[in-house]
Parts: C-alpha cells; structure tokens; sequence
C-alpha cells in the first residue's frame, strides 16, 4: 500500500475503534443493567456479575460492528473532503476505483474481525454463558428468591414470593402445580424455607392450605397444615434439560453434520442452513457497508452546504440492506435449499457501491450531457451561422 492508502487506513481504524466504543458502552450499559438487577438481586456476588457481562461482549460487539464500519468510511471520507485531501489525489489522475483502496482494506479487516467473532468467540461465550446458568439454575435460592414477581420455573407452574425477610423467611408464598392435566393443585402459606439436601430442593411450607381440583369429577378438595415439605427438585432438572442453543454449535460442526445436529438438536434444516450462512454473511457485508459509506459521499460536487443529502443518503442505503437481511432469512427457514439468498443483501450493497463509485469518476458533463449544450446555447456560442 501507498503512504496515502496507509494514512487513511489508519484514520478509518482510528475513528472505527473510537465508535465501536462508543457503540457498545451504549449497549453494554442497557444490557449491565437488567443483569445487576437479576444477578446482584438474587444474591449473586459482583464477580459473577461481571463475568456475564463479559459473556455477553461478543454478542453486543457483532451487533454494533457493522454501524461502526460505516460510520468510520462515512466520517473519514467526508474529512477528507472537507480538508480537500481528495480533491488534491483526484487532481494528480487517481480514480475513485483507486482511491477506494483504504476503503476496501478496512472492509477486509473489519470483516475478520466480524468472522473471529462469528465463528469462534460468539460460540464459545455463549456455550459458556449456558454452563454458567445452568450452575445458577442449580442453585434453588438463586432462582426463586425473587419478590413480588410471578415466576414460571417450568411450564405449568407459578411461584410468587411477596417479600423476603433478611433471614430468608419468605412471607405469604403462593405456587400452583398444573403439570397434571387431571388435577391442579394449589399451594397458599404464610411463611416458607427454601432447604437444601444434597442435590435435592425442598420448599417447606408453614401455616398454609393446599387445594386440590380434580378435573374429572370437578371436585375441589382443601387441606390446612401446619407445615408442608415440596419437592422442587424436579422443576429444576426439567429446566436443565434442553437442546443447545444454535450459537454455541461450532461453525464445523454446522457444516459437517448438519442432518444429526437437526435430529438431536430439535433444529430444523432451515434453521441450521439459515444459522450457518448468517455467519459468513454477516463478515462479508462489512465490506458493503464500508464501501457503500465511502462510495455515496465521493458523489456530486463541493457545495458550501455540506454533504448531509450523501450522509442522509447513505444512511438510507443502510437502514435498507438490514431490512433486506430480515427477509432473505424467512425463505431459507423454510427452504434450506435457498441459502444463497442470505447473501443476496451484501450482493447488493457490493454492487450499489461499485454503481456509485462509477458514477463518481465520470465528469458531470459525461452524464448529463444536455446541460453542457444548454450552456453553449445561452452563451450563443456553437449556433449555425
């Protein structure tokens, strides 16, 4: 690369880390905040606070790395143009294909860096996200000792604690068991104790009533004890038990068996083809978005009004390839067949990006060549004599 493909390689990796901060403090924070909520709040330690914080980086980062791409290509690109840097390369014969050099080099770069994280740190947190929860989900108190919120452990199950005492008394329990399709059974009690035996869970209930509804005979039947003992253990083996989440399945596994992953998984084709495509599609429209922010700005000419009808213009283009992302992926569900669709969006930017930069490196007067003759004409130069 040249001095001057370097030097604007290193602004666009400058301001593209600047945003990508920016970016994912922003999420990062709205994310930190439901998790100290869940995790401080049910008696989590602040370590553990901040490893799933961490966790859930890789996640937050692939989100927001395609917005920093373009707004690193938007921003240098238009300081460029404002500090006639690209008015003095243009001037010395270099094209719009050359000087998009930098332009394509950083989509390169952040394109790796999207297929690291696509292909080896998203699977990986979120393999070790689960483990981390499924170690919570062990622990009963960690999961239940929540106030004034109904909890569902299980499907078919309700769990309401209304206030927790410093001592761990719970006040005023109320737990309905419908697994039972023949009959609901509902527990009331004034006070409560999470206890633990070995791997087994036990809720004792004080001072509280049971009542029972047979379905088949419609018959309510109500019992009032002094203390009762129920066994949660089975809510939680239910909830450990579970396919894994599609995320975690590593790329080669996704590529090499996809048929037994869908067996054993609960996946289905469409959802395996969609998964595994996404993630080398999400790599290459880096390229398009930084192309596209690069490209819409290199056209039209000076104008002492700015560039906010490129800027806006580009910002359009991008808001339009996510659409697009959203629905390519719904036909591919259904049909694994038409997993070439999911590219079909970073297809189209490479392409919107290559038009534009064509536009840019023809003169005005190439492409509307009616205003040159209009011209001539009011000036009365080139009429028969």
């Amino acid at each position: 690369m040249s001095r001057y493909d370097r030097y604007v390689l290193s602004q666009l990796l400058l301001f593209f880390g600047f945003s990508a901060l920016i970016l994912v403090s922003v999420f990062w924070i709205n994310r930190a905040v439901v998790l100290f909520d869940r995790l401080i709040g049910d008696g989590q330690s602040a370590l553990v606070f901040f490893e799933f914080t961490a966790l859930i980086l890789p996640n937050l980062i692939r989100m927001v790395l395609p917005m920093a791409a373009f707004a690193a290509a938007v921003w240098v690109t238009n300081r460029l143009n404002s500090e006639s840097e690209l008015t003095v390369m243009q001037a010395t014969g270099s094209s719009p294909w050359r000087l998009a050099r930098p332009a394509l080099a950083f989509g390169l770069i952040t394109a790796l860096m999207m297929s690291i994280l696509t292909h080896v740190l998203m699977p990986a947190s979120i393999k070790q996200l689960a483990v981390r929860e499924a170690e919570m989900a062990r622990n009963v108190t960690a999961r239940l000792l929540t106030e004034g919120d109904f909890l569902h452990p299980t499907a078919g199950v309700t769990f309401y604690i209304r206030e927790i005492d410093p001592d761990g008394t719970l006040r005023d329990v109320f737990l309905s068991d419908r697994r039972d399709e023949t009959r609901e059974t509902t527990y009331t009690a004034a006070e409560a104790y999470l206890v633990r035996d070995g791997d087994r869970g036990n809720l004792i209930m004080v001072n509280g009533m049971a009542q029972r509804l047979d379905a088949d005979t419609n018959s309510l039947s109500t019992t009032v004890f002094t203390d009762f003992s129920y066994d949660i253990s089975a809510l939680i083996k239910e909830r450990d038990k579970g396919s894994r989440n599609i995320r975690e399945i590593p790329t080669l596994e996704l590529i090499r068996d996809r048929a037994g992953i869908a067996k054993t998984e609960n996946y289905s084709e469409g959802q395996l083809a969609e998964e595994l495509h996404l993630r080398f599609a999400r790599a290459l429209v880096c390229i398009a978005v930084a192309l596209i922010g690069y490209s819409t700005l290199m056209l039209g000419s000076y104008s002492r009004f700015g560039v906010w009808r490129q800027v806006l213009a580009a910002f359009v283009l991008l808001i339009l390839l996510e659409v697009m992302r959203g629905v390519v992926s719904e036909p591919v569900l259904k049909n694994p067949a038409m997993w070439p669709i999911i590219y079909l969006p970073t297809v189209t930017g490479l392409a919107v990006a290559a038009l534009f930069m064509q536009v840019a490196s023809r003169p005005v007067s190439a492409l509307v060549p009616w205003r040159r003759t209009a011209r001539r004409d009011r000036s009365g130069r080139g009429e028969p004599a």
